[in-house]
C-alpha cells in the first residue's frame, strides 16, 4: 500500500510540474569567461533551433523569450569562444561560462587548431578536417605464417610458425603539401624501424622524400607486404634489390611516365645493424657509404581503369655500407618460405669490394581480373683490386594470376606499383597464381660460386573482406651444388658415400646434387 501511494504521488507531481515547464517565459543569465570570470559582451544567444537571437549586453547580460513548444536548450556562441549548448530544464535565470577557443601546447605557446571528425574508411580509422587540410590515420597489419617442408634432403629442415609481421604505422597529411609516416615492426619480439620520412609536394605530380623509405628500385620490393601475391618475394628480389636506406629521393610523375632518383645511405633496420655501423666509426673511422638510384616507368593506358601497361628500367650504383664488415658485401637470400630460416643461395662476404652496380627490367599487365608481372635483375660487383676482376649475378622472376570470381586488379599510376585487388562478390573473392623464379650467384669457378636455384610456387589466396586475407602456397625449389651456405649445408655425397659441402669433392650426378625441397605454407594475413 505504501508502495502504491508513493507511485501515484510520483505521478501527480509529474502531471503538475509538465505544464510549467512547457509555459512560455522570458530566461535571463549572464555569460562570462571560463578563465577569469570576466563578464562578455556581444554573445549570441538563441534557443536551439531558433532562427532569432539575442546579444549579451556589456556586462554579460542577455533576456531571452522561451516559447512553450521550443527545445528548451540555449546555444551560446562568439567568435572567441567554444560554443556551447545549455540546457534550461525549466529554469528562468542561468549563469554560464565559456572556455576560450584557443589551445595552448605544454610549453605555454598558443597553437592553431581545427576540428577533426573520425571514422572508418575501408576499415582504417581516419580522422579528417572538414576542409581536408589534416588527415590521421593508423595503418596496422598482423601476418602469422606456418610452414612444412618435405623431401630428400641432406640436412633436416624444420617446420614451424611464426609472426611475420606485426606492423604499426601512423601517416598524416598536414597544411595540403605535406606527408609523414613512422612504421615500426614488433615481429619476434624485436622493434624494427621500417618508414619514418617526410614528404613534401609543391605541385601535383612532383614529390621530394627525406628519411628512411624504400628506394624506387623494383616493383616488387616496392609493393607492401600486405598486397604481395604470394606469401615471400621471389628470391631474385630479396636478395639483389634495395630496400630501405636513409636517404632523399625525388619523384616526377605525368601522364604516362613516373620518373624517380635518389641518394642513399645506410639501413636502420634493427639494433644490431645499428650497433655494427656506429662501432665501425667509432673504431676506424669509416665513412657509411651511400648509393645513387634511378628507375624511369612508361604507364601507357594511363586513364584506362580496367586495363594497364608497366615497363621499367632501373638502375643503382652502390658503394658498401658499414652496417658489416667494412668493404664487404654479400647476396643471400632465404628459400620460399621465411619459416626455413638457412640461405642456401649465399655468396658470403666479398672482401675489398669498391662498388656495385645493380640494374633492373621489369614489365607488367593486366586486363580487369588477369595479371601478370616479372623482373630480370642483375649485379655486377668491381673490386679495389683491379686485377681480381668482376663478379657477375643474375636472376629473374615471373608470375600470372588471376582473380575467379570478378574481382579487378588495381594499379597505382602515382607510385607505378599494384594495390589491393576489388573484390567480386559479397563473400569476398579467390585469387589463383602461379610463379616460376631463377637465381643465379654463380659468378665464376675461380670467383665467387654462391649457388644457383630456381622455384616453382603456386598460390592460393582468399579475401573474405578487405581487411582479411587468407593465403596457401605450394613450392618447390631445386638447388645446385653450390648452393651450400657459405660452406655450412651438404649438397651431395662424395666418393665414400658421405654427405659433403664440398662442390668438388661431390661425385653426386649433374642435376642431382643440391638440396632439392618442397613445401606447403600458410598465412593468415589482418588489417585495420
Amino acid at each position: 500500500m505504501r508502495a502504491l501511494f508513493g507511485f501515484l504521488t510520483s505521478v501527480l507531481l509529474l502531471v503538475a510540474t509538465g505544464p510549467l515547464h512547457a509555459q512560455p517565459r522570458t530566461v535571463s543569465g549572464t555569460v562570462r569567461a571560463q578563465a577569469d570570470g570576466a563578464p562578455l559582451a556581444d554573445v549570441t544567444v538563441r534557443l536551439r533551433g531558433a532562427i532569432t537571437s539575442v546579444r549579451t549586453s556589456a556586462a554579460g547580460a542577455f533576456q531571452i523569450e522561451v516559447p512553450a513548444a521550443s527545445t528548451d536548450i540555449l546555444v551560446v556562441s562568439h567568435p572567441d569562444y567554444d560554443v556551447a549548448e545549455v540546457e534550461l530544464l525549466g529554469r528562468t535565470s542561468v549563469e554560464i561560462e565559456l572556455r576560450s577557443n584557443i589551445r595552448y601546447n605544454q610549453y605555454g605557446v598558443a597553437v592553431p587548431r581545427k576540428p577533426v571528425a573520425g571514422e572508418a574508411r575501408d576499415g582504417l580509422l581516419v580522422f579528417e578536417a572538414a576542409d581536408g587540410s589534416f588527415k590521421l590515420w593508423y595503418d596496422l597489419r598482423v601476418q602469422m605464417d606456418g610452414g612444412y617442408f618435405f623431401g630428400e634432403t641432406l640436412s633436416p629442415i624444420g617446420n614451424g610458425i611464426e609472426m611475420r609481421r606485426a606492423r604499426m604505422a601512423f601517416k598524416s597529411e598536414f597544411a595540403r603539401k605535406w606527408y609523414a609516416e613512422i612504421d615500426m615492426d614488433f615481429a619476434d619480439s624485436r622493434a624494427d624501424l621500417k618508414d619514418a620520412y617526410l614528404q613534401y609536394t609543391p605541385t601535383p605530380g612532383f614529390d621530394v622524400r627525406a628519411g628512411n623509405f624504400k628506394e624506387i628500385f623494383s616493383i616488387e620490393q616496392n609493393t607492401t607486404s600486405r598486397y604481395l601475391t604470394f606469401l615471400e618475394r621471389p628470391m631474385v628480389t630479396r636478395a639483389m634489390t634495395p630496400s630501405r636506406h636513409v636517404g632523399f629521393q625525388a619523384v616526377y610523375g605525368r601522364p604516362y611516365v613516373l620518373l624517380a632518383g635518389g641518394l642513399h645511405f645506410q639501413i636502420v633496420d634493427g639494433w644490431e645493424e645499428v650497433q655494427i655501423r656506429k662501432d665501425n666509426n667509432s673504431a676506424f673511422g669509416a665513412d657509411e657509404g651511400y648509393s645513387l638510384t634511378g628507375k624511369l616507368v612508361l604507364m601507357p593506358f594511363y586513364h584506362d581503369t580496367e586495363k594497364g601497361l608497366h615497363l621499367g628500367a632501373a638502375a643503382s650504383y652502390r658503394t658498401p655500407k658499414t652496417t658489416d664488415q667494412i668493404g664487404t658485401v654479400r647476396f643471400d637470400t632465404r628459400g620460399i618460405s621465411n619459416i626455413n630460416r638457412r640461405k642456401y643461395l649465399d655468396t658470403d662476404r666479398l672482401q675489398n669490394v669498391s662498388s656495385t652496380v645493380l640494374t633492373g627490367l621489369e614489365g607488367a599487365a593486366y586486363y580487369r581480373n588477369f595479371r601478370i608481372q616479372g623482373e630480370y635483375n642483375t649485379a655486377r660487383v668491381a673490386y679495389k683490386d683491379a686485377s681480381l676482376g668482376k663478379e657477375n649475378f643474375q636472376g629473374f622472376y615471373v608470375f600470372g594470376s588471376t582473380m575467379l570470381f570478378g574481382g579487378k586488379y588495381r594499379y597505382s599510376t602515382a607510385d607505378g606499383e599494384f594495390t589491393q585487388p576489388s573484390l567480386g562478390r559479397g563473400w569476398g573473392d579467390l585469387e589463383l597464381a602461379v610463379r616460376y623464379e631463377y637465381l643465379d650467384l654463380n659468378s665464376r669457378k675461380d670467383g665467387v660460386m654462391g649457388g644457383e636455384g630456381e622455384g616453382i610456387t603456386v598460390g592460393v589466396n582468399f579475401y573474405p573482406i578487405s581487411n582479411v586475407k587468407l593465403s596457401m602456397n605450394y613450392g618447390w625449389v631445386n638447388h645446385d651444388r653450390w648452393a651450400n651456405g657459405r660452406n655450412r649445408l651438404p649438397t651431395g655425397l662424395d666418393a665414400q658415400g658421405n654427405p659433403t659441402a664440398n662442390p668438388l669433392l661431390i661425385v653426386t650426378p649433374e642435376g642431382k646434387a643440391g638440396e632439392d625441397f618442397s613445401s606447403f605454407s600458410f598465412r593468415v594475413q589482418v588489417s585495420f
